[in-house]
């Protein structure tokens, strides 16, 4: 059943029969396993072109047919991927311009995934070839819900395909080369350009210092992307325009980091999606922070990915235990079903997991899936991920439910790009996506949800619009943001905005005057401290630690909210507040830590009357979100701990599994457990 009309929560995930072909005993025993664990979808051929053309030109859908008339059988649904993510071996052999070059400018052999050169026509022939025969076989299938193009779309290639594409796209976007030259300011070390030929990839052998053109590398990159994305969703459109279609998007984590991907510009991506998907893999009971700091994380990633469309999206992949990781470690008893229900607290219409059965071999051996190597549904992931899927079908009213947000952060891989960029005040200490969870905390421990917004998207319609580190700006950015403080919004931003403009040139005469009338400030001098130093701030009654980064500022009109403690900047502004029309812009100059953000928060939201309106009182531990439908609201009530909660709600709900009614007052969750509410 299609994705769009499907009303239950998909549950299910990546099933790969084509490497148990030689198993026919275990192909038969997984679609009974499936029913028993509640599966109803399952995502097909994502690495499958091997065993779909074997040799060039002979294509194989016997096995793949099988599938689908035992999917159809059981009443369940089919995400069904084109297989471009990983070429066959022959294609790589007879077509090796199919193979990306890397920066070294040295072409790869075969052996990887998703290690293709998207401007070679060769390969967009071969692709557009297997995609065509599986739409016309499979594009009106009863059990297709969607179609999954290619997998986690990443990475670049400096081939001379993509060498002359980019000389192309430049040409396309200036028009001259003097517009490249200003652009880029290519008079900086004698460089300007005479020819378009001489504007090369800017590999390891080239040009890299230039900021410009890594900024525009970044958006080509993006745009050739999106571009073999494209070839292939009309390519499989053509069979049936009615399915809809999406890719996954993913995550980035290390170093206790767990951040959407940098890459690419999702925000640009997704409008070319019919439904954003992407691969949530949170390293779930670690040790190096606490469960509900990995719970906040993983929320924000969700709460970015719904943002891109501002709807539901789907989580592609996830897993019931351990994550394929250095250290691997299993999900405790309970933890599964808590991640999960965030999922789709968070907006995604179900949880799909990598993989039903595990590999037997090679990188993702033990990654764990739903059905282990011992083959064993006894075992307790198995009985889990059942008992998960069994909740699900109890909730299928939840399909097609909205969040609704009152705060909005602004954020723009524009500005990401450009400040991991500069290698001015560290690279990588901007930490542009973990300034932007700093502020997310305070939210997401106090149950008010929050809209992650792209800035090419419209931010009017919330109360709050926090828009930290906008480091890109333009004429037209400036005044979106002073319109939407004069007409009664609160904004809040800070250090390193309004810095350069789209071509990562710094934007002279001082900051730019609309943004100096919107904050009422002027800044000056910029510090930046060595790990180790500090400064403080004055504010509220209290003082706090600043630490890497203090804007230092003159008050032209704002008032004064905070000023620092020390050093030559003593008594100066810090943190400031201006009145523009109906509303009020904030500009937090130093970066502090979220103690101070928290206290911060709080007094904005006790301003615009922002609070979570279920619980009696709340904790980090205890994650209340809603979805909110056209009859009635879901209540995803999560004990983000390891010990038993107490909360207290504040009014009568139903409980949505059991259609019980549930009185207001105290409510007791087990150790990660989880409670589904929803209004009378």
């Amino acid at each position: 059943m299609r994705f769009d009309v499907d009303q239950r929560l998909l549950h299910g995930g990546d099933y790969n029969p084509d490497q148990w072909l030689d198993y026919p005993e275990i192909l038969k025993q997984d679609i009974e396993l499936m029913k028993q664990a509640h599966i109803n979808t399952v995502t097909l051929g994502v690495f499958a072109w091997d065993a779909l053309e074997p040799t060039e030109g002979q294509f194989e859908f016997g096995w793949l047919d099988q599938v689908f008339d035992e999917i159809n059988a059981m009443g369940g649904n089919v995400v069904l991927a084109t297989p471009s993510g990983a070429r066959p071996r022959w294609l790589s052999e007879k077509y090796p311009e199919v193979n990306r070059v890397d920066d070294r400018l040295q072409r790869h052999h075969h052996g990887f995934r998703h290690d293709h050169c998207y401007s070679s026509p060769v390969y967009r022939q071969k692709v557009q070839e297997i995609d065509r025969r599986l739409a016309e076989r499979y594009g009106n299938n009863p059990a297709l819900s969607m179609w999954h193009i290619s997998n986690e779309f990443s990475g670049e290639c400096f081939c001379d395909l993509c060498e002359a594409n980019w000389q192309q796209w430049l040409r396309d976007k200036y028009g001259s080369l003097k517009a490249v030259n200003d652009a880029w300011l290519m008079s900086f070390w004698s460089g300007l350009y005479t020819d378009w030929q001489q504007i090369k990839v800017p590999s390891q052998l080239a040009t890299t210092k230039t900021h410009g053109m890594a900024l525009d590398w970044k958006r080509f990159v993006t745009d050739m992307t999106i571009d073999f994305f494209d070839m292939e969703k009309a390519t499989v459109k053509a069979a049936n325009p009615a399915v809809p279609v999406t890719t996954n998007f993913m995550a980035e984590g290390a170093n206790g980091d767990f951040v959407p991907l940098e890459g690419i510009d999702y925000a640009k991506f997704a409008q070319h999606v019919d439904v954003v998907s992407w691969d949530a893999y949170p390293q779930w009971n670690n040790n190096f922070e606490p469960f509900d700091e990995t719970a906040m994380k993983a929320a924000f990633v969700h709460d970015t990915f719904y943002g891109l469309k501002n709807q539901p999206f789907l989580v592609m992949e996830s897993t019931p235990s351990r994550v394929n990781s250095p250290v691997a470690k299993a999900k405790r008893p309970g933890v599964h079903a808590l991640s999960s229900f965030q999922q789709i607290a968070h907006g995604s219409e179900g949880s799909l997991y990598f993989q039903f059965r595990q590999a037997r071999a090679n990188s993702e051996k033990f990654h764990s899936a739903v059905v282990g190597h011992d083959n064993d549904p006894h075992n307790r992931v198995f009985q889990e991920v059942a008992a998960y899927g069994a909740r699900l079908e109890k909730l299928g009213g939840v399909r097609g439910s909205k969040r609704q947000a009152r705060v909005a952060i602004l954020y723009d891989w524009q500005s990401l790009w450009a400040q991991k960029r500069e290698a001015a005040f560290g690279r990588d200490r901007k930490r542009y996506f973990q300034t932007l969870e700093d502020h997310y905390a305070y939210f997401w421990q106090h149950d008010i949800p929050v809209a992650l917004v792209p800035t090419s998207r419209d931010f009017s319609g919330y109360d709050i619009v926090i828009a930290p580190m906008l480091y890109v700006m333009t004429p037209k950015l400036e005044a979106r943001l002073s319109d939407y403080v004069a007409g009664g919004g609160t904004l809040v931003s800070s250090y390193f905005t309004g810095i350069v403009d789209p071509h990562d040139t710094v934007l002279l005469n001082g900051w730019p005057q609309p943004l100096q009338k919107l904050f009422g400030i002027r800044p000056t001098e910029f510090d930046s401290l060595y790990e180790g130093e500090h400064n403080r701030i004055a504010y509220a009654g209290q003082v706090f630690q600043t630490s890497e980064f203090n804007q230092l500022m003159e008050a032209t009109g704002a008032t004064v909210l905070g000023t620092y403690e020390a050093d030559f900047y003593k008594g100066t502004p810090a943190v400031t507040r201006n009145a523009v029309g109906q509303g009020r812009a904030y500009y937090i100059g130093p970066r502090t830590g979220r103690d101070f953000l928290d206290v911060f928060y709080e007094r904005l939201c006790h301003d615009r009357e922002l609070r979570e309106t279920l619980l009696k009182e709340t904790r980090p531990q205890v994650s209340v979100q809603a979805r909110v439908g056209l009859d009635q609201t879901y209540y995803f009530i999560m004990n983000m701990s390891a010990e038993k909660q107490a909360v207290t709600t504040t009014q009568a709900t139903v409980d949505a599994e059991s259609g019980r009614r549930v009185a207001a007052g105290p409510l007791s969750l087990p150790a990660y457990g989880v409670r589904v509410l929803c209004s009378k």
